[in-house]
């Protein structure tokens, strides 16, 4: 249970990270435009501010995305135990560990890779509601299931 912990705690830090990492690229693109200066060709700063507008858009949606995440994620909760896998599971196989919570991809804890994945991701999916001994195959790999945390 404590490295189940450890797995969300690292997992939250990642989430947390990437939102201040995207509000601060917005506040500096924000920033960019309120600087930005006429220049004697008018044209030029059209564009300029065009695609600073545009960039602004991106990072917006990418915090909306990253915010709506950091929701779901705190929703998990790691300290419920169960047999069966479900959302907050941390799933040891013969092959890696699983965080099922949401789609992070790789991230290593105490020098053991773990792979936070959504439930709704190819092998999250097929994962859900199973428990040790059982296995499952994705894109032609078999994942014998021997902990479920």
């Amino acid at each position: 249970m404590q490295f189940k912990i450890k797995v969300y705690e690292h997992a939250a830090q990642l989430v947390n990270n990437k939102v201040s990492l995207l509000q601060h690229m917005l506040g500096e693109l924000i920033e960019s435009t309120r600087n930005e200066t006429k220049s004697s060709a008018g044209d030029k700063y059209e564009t300029g501010r065009a695609m600073l507008q545009i960039e602004q858009d991106n990072v917006r949606k990418q915090l909306k995305e990253a915010l709506e995440q950091k929701a779901i994620f705190e929703q998990i909760n790691v300290t419920k135990s169960s047999s069966i896998i479900t959302k907050g599971s941390l799933v040891k196989t013969d092959k890696d560990y699983f965080f099922v919570s949401i789609a992070l991809g790789k991230m290593s804890v105490e020098n053991i890779a773990v792979i936070a994945l959504s439930p709704q991701s190819p092998l999250g999916s097929k994962l859900m509601q199973l428990k040790a001994t059982e296995s499952v195959t994705v894109n032609g790999a078999t994942y014998i299931i021997e902990k479920v945390e």
